[in-house]
């Protein structure tokens, strides 16, 4: 704003002293046309030689103007005549023409007709006009004292120096306050969102005016403190299950080995009942960590994936070979409807984990003498693979929660299974390698008379 002020008033300045020169020029041009008009009066009417000089005198004293003089030189710098000075409120006296005939001369040698000039302590625009009377070249110089114009630019120029200070003081005060004013919410969200730690995520910023610009910034802040919050605690519950699930297969393997140890002798059946034990808690365990550190690799974006082009039909049925053992295991039948050649551009490592997970997780919760069936259909530029079973389904209450990590239906059931009890990762690992590939999964339908889960993955997955 000071910027502007100044630049404003001096813009200001140099176009009314500009136009007061121009205007003081073209004043000088009519003044000095009327003056030469009356003395070609003068002189045609007065044939002596002395008729100059009569004409000259007769023209000054026609022409009387405050601030404004007239001087006649003739061709060698001599002078013919001159105004003479009328008492104003500037000086009293009159000016001394013989003392300054130097630098009227001066002006006569110029190029230019217009001139500013110091004369006798005085500032003065000149008009130099040469004339001709009677074959004799003479100079006619106007000047016109600038005593009024210097006293009102002086007093424009004082008039910036006390308004735009003024200007800008109450300008500084004023946006002080309203900048404070309008700024106070921000310094009360400054202060409620530096009292916001882990331990309080659930307070909120309060929200004034939800309609202007601060008000949409709380509620954006609010947002963000909401996934916060939710993903503050579900890490914190994933770790307390985490470690809830290793504390299990731990205790069992510190548990075997010191029974084992407390015993100075034991038969060979016996030791290998024990090692037996150790192996599968520590297969268990291990299983754990692996999705665990899948899990979080796939958090932090590391898991880089290996695309190769490769037929899902082909990847499906060595699965459902590879699961018979299991499934036999339970007198489960396996049942795989293809769709024709499915070629597909995946990561085949992560889709033969996606389809082995589900098939593990259908043949688990599917009762002895069930049945699990896997169709693959080719719907233009996806496939859409569905995975069937038998088993007593899944509670409505509980849908929304399966894809959660750790969560399982019934856990007192899962950790009753002998070798294929899990941690409640399989699916949320499922959902990770559907999502990573542009894909989804969803369970479509889930009643008594089974669970059926739908995947959907893109041809191709950039």
């Amino acid at each position: 704003m000071t910027l502007v002020l100044v630049v404003l008033a001096v813009a200001t300045y140099a176009m009314l002293k500009q136009n007061v020169v121009r205007r003081a020029d073209t004043t000088a041009v009519e003044l000095a046309d009327s003056f030469l008009a009356t003395v070609n009066a003068e002189v045609s009417n007065l044939p002596n030689p002395e008729s100059i000089k009569s004409g000259v005198d007769a023209a000054i004293s026609e022409h009387r103007f405050q601030d404004v003089f007239f001087v006649v030189l003739d061709e060698h710098g001599n002078l013919l005549g001159a105004s003479e000075f009328r008492r104003d409120s500037e000086r009293g006296e009159n000016p001394n023409w013989e003392g300054t005939a130097g630098a009227l001369r001066t002006l006569m040698a110029g190029n230019k007709p217009f001139h500013f000039v110091r004369l006798d302590e005085r500032n003065f625009r000149g008009y130099v006009r040469p004339f001709s009377v009677k074959q004799q070249a003479d100079t006619l110089i106007v000047l016109q004292s600038l005593h009024r114009q210097n006293e009102f630019l002086g007093t424009l120029a004082g008039t910036f120096g006390v308004v735009i200070p003024f200007t800008l003081a109450l300008a500084s005060v004023g946006g002080y306050l309203l900048a404070r004013k309008s700024l106070l919410p921000v310094v009360n969200m400054s202060a409620q969102a530096s009292h916001i730690s882990a331990e309080n995520l659930h307070e909120r910023l309060q929200v004034e005016n939800p309609r202007d610009e601060l008000g949409q910034l709380a509620a954006s802040f609010n947002e963000l403190l909401d996934r916060v919050s939710q993903s503050s605690e579900r890490q914190r519950r994933f770790v307390a299950d985490a470690s809830h699930e290793l504390r299990t297969p731990i205790a069992i393997l510190c548990g075997e080995a010191e029974v084992t140890l407390s015993q100075p002798e034991r038969t060979q059946a016996e030791y290998r009942e024990s090692l037996d034990i150790l192996r599968e808690e520590a297969k268990r365990l291990k299983q754990i960590v692996e999705d665990l550190f899948t899990l979080a690799r796939a958090d932090a974006g590391q898991y880089s994936l290996t695309f190769s082009d490769f037929y899902l039909d082909e990847l499906l049925s060595e699965c459902c070979r590879n699961v018979r053992a299991l499934a036999s295991a339970k007198q489960i039948a396996i049942c795989y409807e293809a769709g024709g050649e499915s070629p597909i551009r995946a990561d085949e490592t992560l889709i033969r984990r996606l389809i082995l997970n589900l098939l593990d997780n259908a043949i688990k919760y599917t009762p002895a003498g069930g049945r699990v069936c896997i169709r693959c259909e080719d719907q233009d530029r996806r496939y859409r693979l569905s995975i069937e079973d038998s088993g007593a389904g899944i509670p409505a209450d509980l849908h929304p929660r399966i894809f959660e990590r750790f969560f399982r239906v019934d856990k007192a059931r899962s950790h009753a299974e002998s070798d294929s009890g899990g941690a409640g990762l399989g699916l949320a690992i499922t959902a990770w390698i559907a999502g990573v590939h542009e894909g989804s999964i969803e369970l479509t339908r889930s009643g008594k008379e089974g669970s059926l889960f739908t995947v959907f993955l893109p041809k191709t997955s950039s």
